[in-house]
């Protein structure tokens, strides 16, 4: 019997983002400033173009690319100390499952975290 049919929602989904996670932190290279546009297979309709820029243009840039993204495009499109810095508000703004398998994976953001750390 094939796992993925008889396994939970939630726990597909965990293991479809854990397996797109970088080895660290630190191989987030992306760019910190200027503009970036996403790809096709990232964003495949709306809006594609985000401004490092600006604080809301780049927290939705990192919101889609945490959701959509290979792991070749979050080693390429995300930067590590954004993302530590973005991350108290952006981990409100995510997936409860991406949300658990990013701070179980690098615990350090748990650390930018605020206080009341209950799930959004």
């Amino acid at each position: 019997m094939d796992p993925t049919i008889t396994a939970p929602r939630a726990e597909v989904l965990r293991a479809r983002y854990r397996s797109r996670l970088p080895e660290r932190l630190q191989e987030l290279a992306g760019p910190v400033e200027g503009n970036v546009d996403l790809p096709l297979h990232i964003v495949w309709s709306g809006r594609a173009s985000y401004s490092l820029d600006r604080p809301k243009s780049r927290m939705t840039l990192y919101r889609t690319v945490l959701a959509e993204g290979l792991r070749e495009d979050l080693v390429a499109l995300l930067h590590h100390r954004l993302l530590t810095e973005q991350w108290p508000v952006l981990r409100r703004l995510i997936s409860p499952y991406i949300r658990e398998v990013w701070e179980d994976a690098f615990p350090e953001l748990l650390r930018t975290a605020p206080a009341d750390t209950t799930a959004a």
